[in-house]
């Protein structure tokens, strides 16, 4: 009791949980960043876990308060996605809730956004992708959708795939994954930023830097922002418990395998 009560005190003396630190955003969790509020959403609450000021581009987790409304039109030029974690959203004239989905084309005119008890969301808002073929609205529900074996390749069991998004022109693509404890993740890099939210579970990530693996554990509200061709995975990869991760990819970009964590 008293080596508890000393932690508790002096956390910061060395009792205290680290992360690893990498000079990219991986590791990170929600809960543990600070309030930010966005101009595009008077009122509301944000943890900012990526973007670009200049464009306004970002990736954040955002509070709808009871009684919101608001609007999809106060960035023009951008794209919007949006993935409801709790809670209930409205969209025009739709209800959803968690699992609920959407996401907006550049140009389109604005819609109406609101909240009547308060809802917790992932909010993306994207620079417009001229190869995008898709120029409607995609509004649904992840609930109905099932999931799919990520493929028949006894390296892939264990893990599972709802698509939620994935453009036959650009190649971008927005997914569920649902990995099992048994399921086992090689050493893996893909050509573009891969980004992640970790939506439930826990998992133990790893990272390639500097020629040695990094590892730490993600729980539920993780995030990652993965640069173009960083090698991650291996042995030290592995979910906990079943985990459920939304993951990102802006264009074409399949995991590439390789053999081992080498410097580059």
């Amino acid at each position: 009791m008293r080596t508890l009560l000393v932690c508790l005190l002096l956390a910061l003396a060395g009792c205290a949980t680290t992360r690893p630190q990498l000079p990219y955003p991986v590791f990170v969790q929600a809960d543990e960043l600070p309030d930010v509020f966005l101009a595009a959403l008077p009122g509301v609450r944000a943890k900012q876990f990526a973007g670009n000021p200049q464009t306004r581009r970002s990736s954040n987790r955002i509070v709808l308060p009871a009684n919101w409304t608001g609007s999809s039109g106060a960035s023009p030029g951008k794209s919007l996605e949006l993935y409801v974690l709790y809670g209930e959203m409205r969209i025009a004239d739709l209800t959803l809730e968690p699992g609920g989905y959407v996401w907006i084309p550049p140009g389109f005119s604005g819609v109406n956004l609101s909240s009547t008890y308060g809802a917790e969301v992932l909010y993306f808002l994207d620079d417009a992708n001229p190869q995008n073929e898709y120029k409607s609205p995609i509004i649904y529900s992840s609930e109905v959708v099932a999931w799919q074996p990520l493929s028949d390749a006894p390296q892939d069991r264990g893990m599972m795939v709802k698509e939620m998004r994935r453009d036959p022109g650009s190649g971008s693509r927005t997914w569920l994954l649902q990995v099992k404890p048994e399921a086992r993740v090689a050493w893996q890099r893909r050509e573009r930023v891969l980004e992640g939210y970790l939506i439930s579970g826990r998992y133990e990530g790893s990272e390639c830097y500097g020629g040695e693996p990094v590892t730490g554990v993600y729980t539920e509200g993780g995030y990652f922002h993965r640069p173009a061709n960083t090698v991650h995975g291996g042995p030290g990869e592995r979910a906990l418990e079943t985990s459920v991760w939304l993951l990102r990819v802006k264009g074409d970009s399949e995991p590439v395998l390789v053999d081992e964590c080498a410097s580059p």
